[in-house]
């Protein structure tokens, strides 16, 4: 038997959920090639760096 616990940050919803679509879709490009979440690089994606 085994346990998976995912924790998913908050700042995701809300850097995917803007109503900027060309926002969400650069966080949405890098958190997919991402093996861990780091909020602090979507966020540089979320502003465009």
């Amino acid at each position: 038997m085994g346990l998976v616990l995912e924790i998913i940050p908050k700042q995701l919803g809300e850097l995917l959920g803007d109503p900027d679509a060309e926002k969400s879709k650069r966080v949405m490009d890098a958190m997919l090639k991402m093996e861990k979440i780091i909020v602090a690089d979507l966020k540089k994606a979320y502003d465009g760096e």
